[in-house]
C-alpha cells in the first residue's frame, strides 16, 4: 500500500480484504448519486404538495389510487432512466472479489443488479413488479397500464394492481427480513453504504452485526448513530470513496504477502 493513500481507506481495504463473510446494507443515498431522488425529499412540480403517507399507505391508495399508480409510474420511469454509478460497480466489483457477499439493500430499484451484483436482498421490495392489492396475484405490467391514470385490474379477483413495495404501515417480507438478519449473525464484517440508520428493522442490522463480533464500515455523506459504531467511518459520497477501497483490496489480495487485518 502506498503511503499518500488515506488511511482510513486503507483500513477500510485491509478489513474488507481480510474478512470471510460479508454483508453490505445500502440505501437511498446510493441511488441517490445516480439522480433517484430520495422518497422522503420533496419531489418539485406535481408531487411536492403530498406527503409521503398519502403515496405510499394502503390508506392512500384506498383514498385515491389513481393518485398513488400515477406517482409510482412517474417513479419506475426515474429509475429506469438512471444508471449504475460508481459506488453501485465498486460494490459489485467487492462482490467478485469477497470470499463471501451479501448485498441488503432498502432500495426498489434495480441498480445493484445492473451494476453486476448478483446476491442481493431487497427488504422494501422492487418498484418493477407488480401485484394485486387483494389477492396478491402476481402481474405482469403492460405498457398501456403504465400510460393509464388508475392502475389496472387484476386478472384473478378484480382487484387493484400495486407496485410490490412496502408501504407505511405495512411489514417487511418475512423470508427476506430473516435471511437478511441470518446473514448479519453470521458475517464478520458489516459494509454500510448510503444510509443514515433511521428505517427500522433494517437499521437494527449494524447493531446484530455488531453484537455478533463483526467489523463495521461506514461510508456515508453524514456521521449517524451508525458511524459511531463503526470500525471505519468514511464520510463523503460513495461513488467516489468505494471505488478507492475497492483498487486497495485489489491491491491486497494480489500482493506476495498480504497484511494482517488491523487491530
Amino acid at each position: 500500500m502506498t503511503g499518500s493513500a488515506d488511511p482510513r481507506i486503507e483500513k477500510a481495504a485491509q478489513l474488507l480484504a481480510h474478512a470471510q463473510r460479508i454483508v453490505c446494507l445500502t440505501g437511498a443515498g446510493v441511488s441517490a448519486e445516480s439522480g433517484v431522488a430520495t422518497f422522503r425529499n420533496a419531489e418539485t412540480g406535481l408531487w411536492s404538495q403530498f406527503a409521503p403517507q398519502q403515496l405510499a399507505s394502503q390508506e392512500g391508495f384506498s383514498a385515491d389510487p389513481g393518485l398513488v399508480w400515477r406517482w409510482y409510474m412517474h417513479r419506475l420511469d426515474m429509475v429506469e432512466r438512471a444508471w449504475p454509478n460508481a459506488g453501485h460497480d465498486a460494490l459489485a466489483a467487492l462482490e467478485r472479489l469477497a470470499a463471501s457477499f451479501t448485498l441488503v439493500t432498502q432500495n426498489v430499484d434495480d441498480l445493484h443488479e445492473r451494476a453486476g451484483s448478483r446476491r442481493i436482498l431487497h427488504l422494501h421490495g422492487r418498484i418493477s413488479r407488480f401485484h394485486c392489492n387483494r389477492c396478491h396475484f402476481e402481474h405482469d405490467l403492460l405498457p398501456s397500464e403504465r400510460r393509464a391514470s388508475e392502475p389496472p385490474a387484476c386478472h384473478n379477483c378484480g382487484g387493484l394492481i400495486r407496485p410490490s413495495v412496502v408501504w407505511f404501515g405495512e411489514n417487511l417480507p418475512r423470508r427476506v427480513l430473516d435471511h437478511a438478519w441470518r446473514e448479519a449473525e453470521r458475517c464478520d464484517l458489516l459494509l454500510v453504504v448510503g444510509t443514515s440508520g433511521v428505517v427500522y428493522p433494517a437499521a437494527h442490522l449494524p447493531l446484530v452485526a455488531k453484537q455478533s463480533g463483526a467489523r463495521i464500515v461506514d461510508v456515508n455523506p453524514e456521521p449517524s448513530e451508525i458511524s459511531a459504531l463503526a470500525d471505519v467511518f468514511l464520510q463523503g459520497p460513495s461513488g467516489e470513496l468505494l471505488p478507492q477501497v475497492t483498487q486497495h483490496v485489489r491491491i491486497l489480495q494480489g500482493g506476495a504477502q498480504k497484511q494482517p487485518p488491523p487491530e
